[in-house]
């Protein structure tokens, strides 16, 4: 029986939706060379010395990990589609996604072999001394398991790529939690769910998209059973950034004290417009899922997913603003 026609979603004029590339360009590049400043204003805290450029060293490393675990994660996720067409993926991102994280990453070690501060030259940095502290230690691992990566991708099985970024998570996980802190192991333990299921949600739908573009006329059934596919998953993934995000939240911030640094320190008003963002991104992947389920063309839903992948890659941004602020004080 012939297989009936579904005609692809009209797409937007070519210049438009380069303008909208631009403009989302440009908000996110200024989120890390304003997002400080903006966030510390009147908050009485002092900005950290190159928190600009930490905090877009800190973007490209998670944008790295969501575009690398995400690609290997959706297509496992297609390889469960009955009839998908294998054959058909999109290109990899896979290596160019490791070299820019290799970049970042060497980056943000030249930081930490300066003292925490900027090296204006190679003098000011004491490569040896990174073997000696913690950071430096976690800040040699990223680097080294960012360029594992690149030749995993470069392989026979790019999916041996897996264990390296895994490593690379749970570095930046422990990093965030130093031995100092109260119970680090249980902040440790969060930021790791947390920063796994986030990088899963995002960089998963950024493959998928990418393979229900190239699916969307040759097997639109498949692309919507994909998506679809994808959506039952990310719901358990919402969920345990929910959980995730308010146990951390409630761990730097007393339940008392919450309302009050959300708007008078700079980590809480950074967090407020991450929370927000993440409530837009579910309302469009809310209205995704029900173009999905009710809509006669499964592929009429490409569109809110669209914007929900654009919104995520806001997340990402915050997210990384988020790590190079000062942590809320105890009150």
């Amino acid at each position: 029986m012939p297989r009936a026609s579904h005609r692809a979603p009209r797409g937007r004029p070519s210049t438009a939706r380069a303008v909208a590339v631009l403009v989302l360009v440009a908000v996110a590049a200024l989120i890390p060379l304003l997002g400080p400043s903006a966030a510390l204003n009147g908050t009485g805290e002092a900005e950290a010395p190159g928190t600009p450029g930490i905090t877009f060293l800190r973007t490209v490393v998670f944008a790295a990990l969501c575009v690398q675990l995400g690609e290997l994660y959706a297509i496992r996720l297609a390889r469960r589609v009955p009839g998908a067409p294998l054959e058909r993926e999109p290109r990899s991102w896979a290596a160019c996604a490791a070299c820019a994280g290799i970049v970042a990453t060497l980056g943000l070690a030249s930081v930490v072999a300066t003292g925490n501060l900027v090296p204006h030259q190679l003098s000011d940095m004491d490569i040896g001394g990174l073997y000696q502290t913690r950071d430096g230690r976690l800040a040699l691992l990223e680097v080294n398991a960012f360029i594992v990566a690149l030749l995993c991708s470069r392989s026979r099985r790019p999916s041996t790529a897996a264990l390296p970024l895994a490593a690379v998570i749970v570095a930046e996980a422990l990093r965030a939690h130093p031995p100092t802190e109260d119970t680090p192991l249980v902040g440790s333990g969060l930021t790791l769910i947390h920063l796994t299921c986030g990088v899963l949600w995002a960089g998963g739908l950024l493959h998928v998209l990418r393979t229900l573009r190239l699916w969307r006329r040759s097997a639109p059934r498949e692309g919507g059973a994909l998506l679809g596919l994808y959506a039952r998953v990310a719901a358990f993934l919402l969920a345990a950034i929910t959980v995730t995000g308010v146990c951390s939240t409630l761990r730097r911030m007393p339940p008392g004290t919450v309302l009050d640094q959300l708007t008078d320190t700079a980590y809480g008003r950074t967090l407020l417009a991450k929370l927000l963002l993440v409530v837009a991104v579910a309302v469009m992947a809310l209205l995704a899922r029900v173009r999905l389920r009710k809509a006669a063309d499964p592929v009429s839903a490409y569109a809110p997913a669209r914007g929900e992948v654009i919104a995520l890659g806001l997340v990402v941004v915050v997210s990384a603003l988020l790590t190079a602020l000062p942590l809320p004080i105890r009150w």
